[in-house]
This record gives C-alpha cells, structure tokens and sequence, in this order.
C-alpha cells in the first residue's frame, strides 16, 4: 500500500502541470491518474484499496471502449460494471468492441446477463444478445442456444437467430449438426442451417450438412449458393436498381426516396443500417429477419372473410390493417372472430426463385448504396 501511493504521489507531482482533461465530462484528472499508477503496478489489490476501487468505478463509468476501460476490466474483473459493460455490449453489438465486451463477461462470470436480455420486450436488443454469445461465449454457446433454437416458445426471429449464433464457431455448429441428423430441427429454420453448415470451414460438417439439407434453387434452375459464398460477389447496383423496381417485387411494398409503398419499412437508408450478410438474410429469409412493428397480423370476422396485413392501428374500437398493396382496411372489434400475430413475415417467401444469382447480387449492391446522406462539417 505504501508503493501503491508513493507512485501516485509521484504521478501526482509529475503530471500535474501537464495532464488536462477538460472538454471530457464525466472523467476526473485524478482518478486518471490513479487508474493509470494501479495499472503500473503488476501484483495491485483492487479490493486493499477503496480510494482507488472508487476511482477505477469512476473512471470505468466515465470512459467505455476505451482500451484502459478493457484493460482495467479484464485485470481486475470488477463485477459493479457487468451491467454497465453488458449495455456497452449491446449498443455496439456488431462492433469489435462490443464482443470484447461480451467477452469479458463470460470471463467475470457474469455471462448469464446477456442472457437476460433475450426475453427483452425489444427483439433488436435480444437479437443482438444472441449474437454476442455466439461470438463471445465460446462452448457455453452451445449449452445456452441451443435450447433456443428447440424451445415450441420461442418466437422465428428469436429460433433463427440464435441458428445463426451458434453458426458462428465449429462447436455451436455441431450442437446444429446433431439437431439436424436428429430430425430436431423445424423446417422453419433449414434454410438458416442449411447456410450454415453448407459454407463450414470444417470439411466433415459440411459434407454430413450436404446429406440432409440444400439451399434452394434461383430462377434458372440454379442452386443458391450459401450466403458465405454472395458476400464475396461484386454486383452491379445501377443493374440491381432495376431488379428491385421489376422482378424482385421490392417496390411493391418497400419506399425508396419517396418512391414505391409503404407496406414494409423504408429502405432509403438501409444500406446505413445492414451489412451485406444481413441484406441477403433479410432477402432470402425474410421470416428470420422480421423488423419490429413489421409483423404479420391475420383477421377472421364473424362473417368468415379472412384478411393479413400490417397492423397499422389497434383501438378499444377497431383494427386496422395494411395489406401487401399497401391498402388500408379498418374492421370493427365487434365484427371480429379471431385476430393473431402470424409468424410469417409479408414479404415473399422463396423470393431467389424470381431471380437468377446474377440478378440478386445486383440487387444486394443496390440496396447498400441505398446509405443516410453525409452531413457536411462546418468548418
């Protein structure tokens, strides 16, 4: 203890003149400074010091991602900041930070908080929890989605994600591999396997995947390469605009700079927000990729008429539905037998089958470019 402020004195005295962190709110020169003296020292007792715990807290709180803040986590694993770090993981979900992240609580033992989140009321953020087990927890990932991807409970979006999470490491492949050679896996989540396991880096998964699944074939008759395989083509995005405004049906349902209808969500920006996987998963497995407030809805009033679409309003009185032309139709409670939430999205299922490989490649490169204008700095 004596060492440990003999250097802080030190730093102190040295550093003073010069050490400013204005402009940084939130973040204390001193407890920088402490954060720094502790991190020098190579056998230091976070828990024989409170001065210099409270300041590592403080410190942790005031500067996430920063390579200090993994550092501090990762040598002294202070379990305070596991809720803290588990919101950091997920706002940067799909970001090297983020898995850092992650992995760090699984290495504090605070994994489990991830978990949590998967039964969010938000299906973004129990998506991306998922994600970060996948790539974060090592063989655990296997223990804790697996029970996802079976679960009769479990919404589609929520079974398929956690399909693609363990298709993230070998050994949450296998835990797939064993659902499929046991006839365990729904038919629901093949295609999303079948992706998987067919671009596996491990020879023998992919050729026992080869003998139970298959990705389905394009409009001429070839077979879908697995997405592993699209990712790495270049399209043609001035040919791809054309695919989406003819035989890829986009514009039917989807607005583009004003242009098209408003069934599914606005795709002037989407490009800002997918990668180029997702965009393929979105298209070529629409039900694993359903936005939230986009769901399916199906309605039967009491005269038999069946109708699905959008929920667009839900009252004490009526309901209000969007069918896949983008017309609105409002039925009164009254005059309703039966109304559920449908686990098929409206967009068209086996969509590949209208296009050639060629053809939905260029409309991935499209839809990327489709990116939120750069505001320009002021100078």
């Amino acid at each position: 203890m004596k060492l440990f402020f003999f250097m802080l004195a030190s730093i102190l005295l040295g550093n003073a003149l010069v050490c400013s962190d204005e402009g940084r709110p939130g973040l204390d020169p001193q407890d920088k400074l402490i954060v720094e003296t502790v991190l020098r020292l190579k056998d230091f007792d976070l828990e024989s010091s409170t001065k210099a715990k409270s300041a590592v807290l403080r410190y942790l709180r005031a500067e996430p991602g920063t390579e200090q803040f993994f550092e501090l986590i990762e040598r002294f694993k202070p379990v305070e900041v596991a809720d803290d770090l588990a919101a950091f993981c997920l706002a940067h979900s799909n970001e090297t930070s983020g898995v850092r992240g992650a992995e760090l609580l699984f290495a504090m033992d605070r994994g489990l908080i991830l978990q949590a989140f998967i039964n969010s009321d938000d299906p973004t953020r129990a998506i991306s929890a998922i994600g970060l087990i996948g790539r974060a927890a090592g063989k655990q990932a296997r223990q804790l989605l697996v029970p996802l991807v079976t679960s009769p409970t479990e919404s589609l979006a929520i079974r398929c994600a956690a399909v693609s999470a363990l298709g993230l490491n070998i050994d949450g492949q296998k835990g797939i591999m064993e659902l499929v050679t046991a006839a365990k896996l729904s038919d629901d989540l093949k295609f999303i396997a079948a992706n998987v396991l067919l671009s596996s880096d491990d020879a023998a998964i992919k050729a026992e995947a080869g003998k139970h699944l298959q990705l389905p074939a394009t409009a001429d008759a070839q077979p879908l390469p697995p997405t592993a395989e699209l990712i790495k083509r270049q399209g043609n995005a001035d040919a791809g605009a054309v695919v989406f405004r003819t035989k890829g049906t986009c514009i039917n349902c989807h607005k583009v700079k004003g242009e098209g209808k408003e069934v599914g969500p606005d795709l002037s920006e989407i490009g800002s927000k997918l990668s180029r996987d997702a965009v393929y998963v979105s298209i070529l497995a629409p039900i694993a990729a359903i936005s939230h407030n986009f769901e399916s809805y199906i309605l039967v009033t009491d005269e038999g008429l069946a109708f699905s679409g959008l929920l667009i309003s839900d009252s004490d009185e009526s309901v209000t539905l969007r069918n896949r032309e983008g017309i609105d139709r409002k039925f009164l409670k009254t005059h309703i037998e039966e109304f559920e939430k449908q686990k098929l999205s409206l967009m068209p299922q086996d969509l590949q089958k209208l296009l050639t490989v060629d053809q939905l490649v260029d409309l991935v490169e499209y839809v990327l470019i489709l990116r939120k204008p750069v505001t320009p700095q002021a100078n």
